[in-house]
């Protein structure tokens, strides 16, 4: 006999055992996953996990009774909301066309690493170069924040800000790992540094 699991859908029970099944689309009976289910852990078994099943009552959960099921049907013909506007500079990828209907404008790009961003989109998503360039934008950034920061009469709390009083407090030896890490990288600079400039 197969032992996969028929999801019955005419119906979501709540707060029952019939709700350990997995559901697929409410109007097919479908089996789901069979695999999973052999090696998926009881209610009984999980129960000592602190927390554990605290929305299975549908009145704990903040959706309820906003929450239907199945979930709200949307029309295909529902005309298509406004895009939001573009008032500052959105970079894009260019892999795909024009910007899409709502992006962050928080942080639109400015400076050096602003500069170091709209090169990195110049190159596709599979060019290690894209995510490499914008992996030293968003250090270079730091230092622009650090920079502006000090020009408007704020001193940072470097250390502060980088969390080391609550790794110390919390996690010494991932702190030693990372100054040691960090020596051995500074060290490995100075070093090559050094011999550069006794070449020349």
């Amino acid at each position: 006999m197969d032992n996969r699991t028929i999801v019955k859908t005419d119906y979501y029970p709540d707060n029952n055992a019939e709700q350990d099944q997995d559901y697929a689309h409410p109007t097919m009976n479908v089996p789901v996953q069979p695999e999973a289910r052999q090696h998926r852990r009881t209610r009984e078994s999980l129960t000592h996990i602190k927390g554990w099943g605290a929305d299975l009552d549908r009145k704990n959960r903040p959706g309820v009774p906003m929450e239907r099921t199945p979930p709200r049907y949307t029309p295909a013909n529902m005309p298509t909301p406004p895009a939001q506007h573009q008032h500052v500079e959105v970079l894009v990828s260019n892999e795909r066309p024009g910007i899409t209907p709502l992006h962050g404008t928080v942080q639109p790009p400015s400076g050096l690493s602003g500069m170091m961003r709209r090169a990195a989109f110049k190159y596709t998503e599979n060019d290690l170069r894209h995510w490499l360039m914008l992996l030293g934008a968003d250090r270079v950034n730091v230092v622009e924040g650090i920079v502006e920061d000090l020009a408007h009469g704020h001193v940072p709390n470097i250390l502060g800000e980088m969390g080391i009083k609550s790794e110390w407090e919390h996690n010494k030896a991932g702190l030693a790992k990372k100054v040691a890490i960090a020596g051995v990288l500074a060290g490995a600079a100075y070093y090559l540094l050094k011999r550069r400039d006794e070449r020349y």
